[in-house]
């Protein structure tokens, strides 16, 4: 994998050890991390880091393609660093946000556009339910 400075260089974004933060984070999550998340998370360790700070990375990051912005019902908005088309999974006990690796379910707008007449810009496929954890409980 490319160096996270060298991947914001070529976004033509300028390299700041907020945006490496930010960024770096959502390379090594599974989470989906909301901004507040975030911020909390990397708070302790950049304390010149603002939530402002944060959001402005976030929309940055969206702009250029290194992010993609999920909206699962939430007040917030989650993010995740795969940006190829997948579909999530959101548990509504525990709020809990995960990859689902189903090939049949990846891209499916691909698999429906010949038969609309519709162009297709973006895609997302979230499955709302209960997470095995919760169920046990």
């Amino acid at each position: 994998m490319k160096e996270i400075a060298q991947i914001l260089r070529e976004k033509g974004l300028k390299v700041t050890p907020q945006r490496i933060a930010v960024y770096n984070m959502l390379m090594n999550t599974y989470e989906h991390p909301n901004a507040e998340m975030i911020y909390k998370t990397l708070e302790p360790t950049n304390p010149t880091m603002s939530l402002a700070t944060v959001y402005k990375t976030l929309d940055f990051f969206k702009q250029l393609g290194l992010v993609q912005e999920l909206n699962v019902g939430e007040p917030s908005s989650r993010y995740d660093a795969v940006v190829q088309c997948h579909p999530h999974t959101v548990c509504k006990v525990c709020g809990k946000v995960e990859d689902l690796h189903m090939e049949q379910l990846t891209e499916v707008a691909k698999k429906l556009v010949p038969d609309l007449d519709f162009d297709v810009e973006m895609e997302q496929l979230i499955l709302y339910g209960t997470c095995g954890a919760c169920r046990k409980k």
